[in-house]
This record gives C-alpha cells, sequence and structure tokens, in this order.
C-alpha cells in the first residue's frame, strides 16, 4: 500500500509540472505576438513648380523687334481662313505646365480669351516666333499646333510632327506657349515664294480634329515677309528656346 501511494504521489505532481511549463510556454508565446510594431511614417508630398514660360535663350534665338499681335475673345460659329479678327494688343510672358496625360479633367482648349503675338527673329533663319498668351481667368490647354492662314490662302501651313512635346501644354492665366513659323527654306528650295501682308491662326480641339469655334487670331504682319511652299509651324512648346529648335 506504501508502494502504490508514493507512485500516485509522484504521478500527480509530473503531471502539475508539465501543465505548469505547458501554461509558461503559451504565455511567453502570446507575449511575443502581442509585442508593439514599429511605427511607419510617410513623408510629405511635394510638387515642383512648373518651369518658367520665356526661356533665356542665346544671342541666335533672340527675337527681333517689330513684331506684331492679335487677339481672339468669345466664341461664334466655325470660322473660315480669311475671316474677321479682333484688335491689336500687348502681350505678356509667363509660365507654362504640361498637363497630365491621364486621370486629369479634360481642360478647354486656348481660343476664346487669349492674345497671340507675331515676331521675326534673326536666328534660325526665315523663321517667325508666335507666342499664344492666356488672358482669360481659367486655365486652357494649347493642343497640338497653330492652324495658320497667310493672306487669303486656302490650306493651311504644315504642322512639322517632330517637333511634337511629350505632353499638352497647360497655359494657367497670364501664362504663354511657343510656336515657332519656318517661314522658307533657307537653301532656297522652296517654289511659289512672295510677300504676305497678315496672318490667321487658328486653335485646334482636343480631337486635333479641325479647329475652335474661337475666332481666329488675325494678325497684321512686319512689311517684307516673306513665304513660300517650303513654310511649316511647330506644335505649341512650354518654351521658346524649344519652340525654336525646329
Amino acid at each position: 500500500m506504501r508502494t502504490f501511494r508514493t507512485r500516485t504521489t509522484a504521478a500527480a505532481v509530473t503531471a502539475v509540472l508539465a501543465a505548469l511549463s505547458l501554461t509558461a510556454c503559451q504565455n511567453d508565446d502570446a507575449s511575443g505576438a502581442a509585442g508593439p510594431s514599429a511605427p511607419a511614417s510617410a513623408a510629405p508630398a511635394t510638387t515642383a513648380p512648373a518651369p518658367g514660360g520665356s526661356a533665356a535663350g542665346g544671342a541666335s534665338r533672340t527675337p527681333a523687334t517689330g513684331g506684331a499681335t492679335g487677339t481672339s475673345g468669345g466664341t461664334t460659329a466655325r470660322p473660315s481662313a480669311d475671316g474677321p479678327g479682333a484688335g491689336k494688343g500687348s502681350t505678356t510672358g509667363g509660365a507654362a505646365t504640361k498637363a497630365p496625360s491621364e486621370g486629369a479633367p479634360v481642360t478647354e482648349p486656348c481660343g476664346a480669351d487669349v492674345k497671340v503675338t507675331y515676331t521675326p527673329v534673326s536666328r534660325p533663319l526665315n523663321h517667325g516666333l508666335l507666342t499664344l498668351t492666356n488672358t482669360g481667368s481659367q486655365p486652357c490647354a494649347a493642343y497640338h499646333a497653330p492652324l495658320l492662314r497667310f493672306d487669303d490662302g486656302q490650306a493651311a501651313t504644315p504642322v512639322n510632327d517632330s517637333s511634337r512635346p511629350q505632353a499638352v501644354v497647360t497655359l494657367s492665366p497670364g501664362a504663354a506657349a511657343y510656336a515657332s513659323i519656318t517661314l522658307a527654306a533657307a537653301d532656297g528650295s522652296g517654289s511659289d515664294g512672295g510677300t504676305v501682308r497678315k496672318l490667321a491662326v487658328h486653335f485646334a480641339p482636343r480631337s486635333g480634329e479641325g479647329s475652335t469655334d474661337a475666332d481666329p487670331a488675325v494678325i497684321a504682319l512686319p512689311s517684307g515677309t516673306y513665304t513660300d511652299t517650303s513654310a511649316t509651324v511647330t506644335h505649341w512648346q512650354s518654351s521658346m528656346d524649344d519652340a525654336l529648335m525646329y
């Protein structure tokens, strides 16, 4: 009987010690799982300012004096190439930004409230510079290229597609976009050359089909402006230097 009781007591003690050991392990596991994690922190987002619209060009890209200006305001039925223009005025420089290509609201095309200036340049040879300034109170997008008509020409001046920018140039109020016009081939390879007196500037819609319903800006060109069949125009650019690269 004594032997039986001793074995029973030992078995009971062993069971109690095993239970205590199991409980301690579980508590240690729970403490490890519930340990605090390091808090995550996020740096505040920053936005880079838009580059200035008027770039500091070298002597070879400095516009000459004697430019001319046309304005466009309001909308009418789709104008013809030789439709009436608006009055003259001066322009101001500004900053142009590149519009995001996806995920952003569609911006209205420039044309309703703008001012367009033509300035002859000494270099590149036989070039002129168009400056499009947003005179309205809302941003507008300078889609594609200006649609040009010299005098009473029926066909629009061809566009230099190699000048297409990576993104549409969007103009905040007071900002400007630029396009350069090659008036005639420097090597004289163009034909049917002659002097022109006026330039009508129409504006492209987002689709690139036809023109917007805004009145064209009609500009009286400087005396002796010469053009021929080799004339082309670039897409709208965010800086003067970008425009005069072509």
